[in-house]
């Protein structure tokens, strides 16, 4: 059963409910993921569910994680975002409908898209750590 808004409230830093239950958004260059590059799994906060890996992560200079592609392309959803004067597509989870951010057609090949994702969103889960805190099936993902 998903937890409603005040559960959540109790659960959540107050940024981490701001982003994702009234589609806030983070400061840039100032929160926890933006320049983190060790590898490991980026997880939905609200439901656990695994949306990113580091292995699609990059440096896109915009001061917010940025990843060519979700995990897999099922667990988000893409909707149209007018506000704020602008057309933008926003991506959220699919399971918890939390919002993650926003997607652009800017990055790197083969891809050329850039899913930039606000921290307070996700949770990392470092490659070492997958098995213990039950995510052990992504660890195939870190091995060469």
């Amino acid at each position: 059963m998903a937890e409603n808004k005040e559960e959540l409230k109790k659960r959540l830093t107050p940024i981490q409910f701001e982003v994702t239950q009234k589609n806030g958004t983070e400061r840039p260059f100032q929160n926890e993921y933006w320049d983190l590059m060790e590898e490991g799994l980026y997880i939905d906060i609200v439901s656990g569910e695994p949306l990113f890996s580091s292995k699609e992560k990059f440096e896109s200079n915009c001061g917010w994680p940025s990843f060519t592609k979700p995990l897999k392309e099922e667990k988000v959803t893409e909707h149209l975002d007018t506000t704020m004067g602008m057309r933008r597509t926003e991506v959220r989870s699919k399971n918890a409908d939390s919002h993650l951010g926003h997607v652009f057609p800017d990055g790197p090949p083969p891809e050329g898209m850039r899913y930039c994702i606000n921290s307070a969103a996700l949770k990392f889960i470092p490659k070492d750590k997958l098995e213990e805190e039950g995510y052990g099936e992504f660890r195939s993902l870190f091995e060469d």
